[in-house]
């Protein structure tokens, strides 16, 4: 007997976004589960930050559908939004208030905050909590940034490069906290650059290149079986280098040794991580990417100089 599937918290279908004629966001599917803690990878300008935002309600898409929390978020409500907890890259606070000023008027808005207090102990902010805003490091801004997003208990989180200005201790805390707010069942929603924060927190992720979701999968799946193939590299007695990709490293070492009646040179048997995973992805689909442009521009070519032809103009 097959276990019910779990429902989704976020359900996206052909999502697209474009500016002034151009893909930001070009046709994204994307399934979310309740409970789950999704990672989106990508580098800059990928569409990561578009796609979040349109999921958040802040922008508007061009095309596709969108469900989060089973409401679309073009016409969210305020009831809706109170079950979201956003933490932006960056965000317009004027620093007029306290760290704990500024999270007990926030938690008014919910039905069933965390006590502020919880909240600052968890972003690490006890010794700043009567310090006003403003007055804040970049990092220490950013912790109250995440304390706003979780003082409210959400359903939904969405973390937007949440750790960026944080020391690697501060980071591992809020590690922490996350995974405490998973075990709560927490959705979560995560975009960073920091690869092991997403295999850390991450059930499962995607990897979006050029507005398009390349690869989705489990954190220690992505990209497929093939992307883990380990490498063997060496150089042989001539100096030459050599690389060969095999499931099974340790008999062609052993071949190796063997041939030569010792072990190879420089001999390095790599098993590929996910950072390696990903930049093989980004670099993949890049080149596809351009590829597929030169393509676009060549026909557009044939197609201008068939008319030209046509209408009796040298071509």
């Amino acid at each position: 007997m097959r276990a019910n599937p779990p429902e989704l918290a976020v359900r996206v279908r052909g999502l697209r976004k474009e500016y002034g004629g151009v893909a930001a966001v070009d046709g994204i599917d994307l399934d979310i589960a309740q409970g789950e803690t999704f990672a989106l990878l990508g580098p800059n300008g990928a569409g990561k930050s578009t796609t979040v935002e349109i999921l958040e309600g802040y922008r508007h898409r061009s095309a596709g559908e969108v469900s989060v929390l089973g409401v679309d978020p073009a016409h969210g409500r305020l009831d809706w939004k109170a079950r979201l907890g956003i933490v932006l890259q960056s965000t317009g606070e004027s620093g007029q208030y306290t760290v704990r000023e500024q999270l007990s008027h926030f938690a008014r808005f919910y039905p069933n905050p965390r006590r502020v207090d919880d909240v600052i102990a968890a972003v690490g902010l006890e010794k700043q909590a009567k310090t006003r805003i403003g007055k804040l490091s970049g990092g220490q801004q950013r912790r109250v940034d995440v304390a706003l997003a979780i003082v409210g208990r959400p359903e939904l989180l969405f973390l937007d490069e949440p750790t960026t200005g944080f020391d690697p201790e501060a980071r591992r805390e809020f590690w922490g906290l996350i995974e405490e707010l998973k075990s709560e069942g927490t959705t979560i929603l995560l975009t960073t650059h920091y690869l092991d924060e997403a295999a850390r927190l991450g059930d499962r992720g995607g990897v979006i290149v050029g507005g398009r979701l390349v690869a989705v999968g489990r954190i220690d799946q992505l990209g497929g079986a093939e992307a883990r193939v380990p490498l063997v590299r060496w150089r042989d007695e001539a100096g030459a280098l050599h690389e060969e990709r095999t499931e099974r490293p340790a008999a062609l070492v052993v071949d190796l040794a063997q041939g030569v009646g010792g072990e190879p040179r420089e001999l390095e048997v790599i098993r590929p991580s996910l950072e390696d995973v990903y930049l093989s992805l980004v670099h993949a689909a890049a080149t596809a990417s351009a590829t597929a442009g030169t393509a676009r521009e060549l026909v557009v070519m044939h197609t201008e100089k068939m008319h030209t032809e046509k209408e009796g103009e040298p071509a």
